[in-house]
């Protein structure tokens, strides 16, 4: 019994001395500093702690138009609206890498179809465009509907919501980086979720997202501002909200 007892001292001796020493080795990989930064985050679709807020529905004062003017959007109900001749508003700060979400309606239009049909854009850098339209049950060019990197990237799935209705763009942008003769460095990258579904997974930008011809690069500034379209349709925008990356 005791030459028993003894073996299964020294089973549970050798044991403990394995685990100790596998634990020693996790050790070795195990990184404690730094530590992230708390961020608390917000309620559904409200900003986290550490967003910056372009758009509460209270004013516009983080916008202006192409003449650095105080747009001319109509501004009711916690949201701001496209008006004719309102023109495209940009924000008045620069944004490079980012996460940004964006809040829109489109509004329920009982002629158009197509592109002529709740038609906005959200612009980052003021270049690279994902496409705001009414393509619910609107027929148009699929690399041109809603969600679409314009004429880059087809949206994976249609997720649109009916015209009427609340719908949001939430997008991981990477900026693209150049040279410093002007030449480019590396591509951009975004990722885009429409209404919270997967539309576009990393997708590597072909340049400036142009109405006509192929995208290509042009040098510009790490800091470009956010744009959103004024394309003649009384789109609706709110709760507009970002975090620098």
């Amino acid at each position: 019994m005791k030459k028993a007892l003894g073996l299964f001292a020294l089973i549970v001796l050798i044991g403990t001395l394995f685990c100790q020493d596998r634990a020693k080795e996790a050790a070795k990989t195990e990184v404690w500093e730094p530590v992230p930064e708390k961020v608390t985050p917000g309620d559904q679709t409200a900003p986290p702690s550490d967003a910056i807020i372009l758009f509460d529905g209270t004013d516009l004062s983080a916008w202006r138009d192409k003449d650095g003017n105080t747009p001319k959007w109509k501004l009711e109900d916690g949201a701001m609206t496209v008006v004719k001749d309102g023109g495209s508003i940009f924000t008045r700060q620069g944004f490079g890498d980012c996460q940004l979400h964006v809040e829109f309606r489109i509004p329920v239009e009982k002629s158009g179809k197509g592109q002529d049909k709740g038609n906005s854009g959200v612009f980052l850098q003021n270049r690279y465009e994902v496409q705001v339209l009414d393509s619910y049950e609107n027929e148009t060019y699929v690399n041109g509907q809603a969600g679409a990197i314009y004429k880059q990237y087809i949206p994976m799935v249609n997720a649109c919501r009916p015209p009427g209705e609340w719908q949001s763009y939430d997008i991981i942008f990477t900026a693209p980086r150049f040279n410093e003769d002007k030449t480019l460095k590396t591509p951009g990258y975004m990722t885009v979720l429409h209404n919270g579904v997967l539309i576009h997974n990393r997708a590597e930008l072909k340049g400036n997202t142009s109405w006509s011809g192929q995208p290509k690069y042009e040098f510009h500034s790490m800091e470009e501002p956010i744009q959103l379209q004024d394309h003649s349709h009384p789109v609706s925008y709110r709760n507009i909200w970002l975090r620098e990356l």
